[in-house]
């Protein structure tokens, strides 16, 4: 059994305005006040325009903020970009990067991602880095060779286990219903943990949580959470309703 403490990341993508978030933010902090013995760490990812409302609606519950991006550099003339210490500012506490709609629909690379990433650190944020492969990469054969690329070029320098995430979603199961096996999850989620003791040791690499973000849901959680080298989800869909998010949370224990 590993020591590793799971990890239940909701990201909500372009979702909810203002009275739906923090109904969604106030119904997830409700249930882990109420539940302080949780056996898992959770994390809510909403969008930049509701930041400093879930901060100050989650704060003393338990229930950490992150944000879905941010941009490399300190300040600076980059118009509509936000940087990491602005969102620490805001109360977040950690920063999705290189999401695959963010590699896809913004064309971020690797070296992107790991500047990104680096940034995050710099501010005090913790970085869930995200790798993955589509499905045509998938079907050509490539996965093993494109998950071990991604997370070489995008760990950032300084990346421990304590400061940083690795997300594997598998970009043909983002939003479409369709879940990687839990043997297919697993074997990604090996060849991450090999990659990361091959830069950080294997004892890092050992502590260094790995979430699983592939239309995880109630109903897949508990074995998708019980694979040896799964530690956490990061979740799209699922997160936007209170009960079926909680429901993920607590298929940890």
């Amino acid at each position: 059994m590993s020591n590793r403490r799971p990890l239940i990341a909701g990201n909500w993508k372009m979702n909810k305005l203002s009275a739906d978030g923090l109904a969604l933010a106030a119904g997830v902090a409700g249930r882990r006040r109420a539940q302080p013995d949780l056996p898992c760490d959770v994390l809510v990812c909403p969008p930049f325009t509701l930041l400093s409302e879930v901060a100050k609606a989650v704060a003393g519950s338990g229930v950490m903020v992150g944000a879905q991006d941010c941009h490399a550099k300190v300040s600076g003339a980059h118009t509509g970009d936000i940087a990491a210490a602005m969102l620490k500012d805001a109360g977040c506490g950690a920063v999705i990067v290189g999401h695959s709609e963010r590699r896809t629909d913004h064309g971020e690379t690797d070296a992107m991602v790991k500047a990104k990433a680096e940034a995050a650190l710099a501010a005090g944020l913790m970085a869930v880095v995200c790798v993955g492969e589509t499905l045509a990469e998938r079907d050509a054969g490539r996965t093993f060779e494109v998950n071990r690329s991604q997370v070489q070029g995008s760990l950032p320098d300084g990346a421990n286990a304590a400061n940083t995430v690795i997300a594997y979603e598998p970009v043909w199961a983002i939003g479409t219903g369709r879940v990687a096996t839990p043997e297919q999850a697993q074997d990604v989620h090996a060849l991450i943990r090999a990659e990361l003791a091959a830069r950080l040791g294997a004892a890092e690499a050992a502590k260094m949580r790995i979430l699983y973000g592939g239309s995880m849901k109630p109903d897949n959680a508990k074995a998708l959470l019980a694979l040896p080298d799964v530690d956490g989800g990061l979740i799209g869909g699922a997160a936007l309703k209170v009960e079926d998010f909680w429901a993920i949370a607590e298929a940890c224990a």
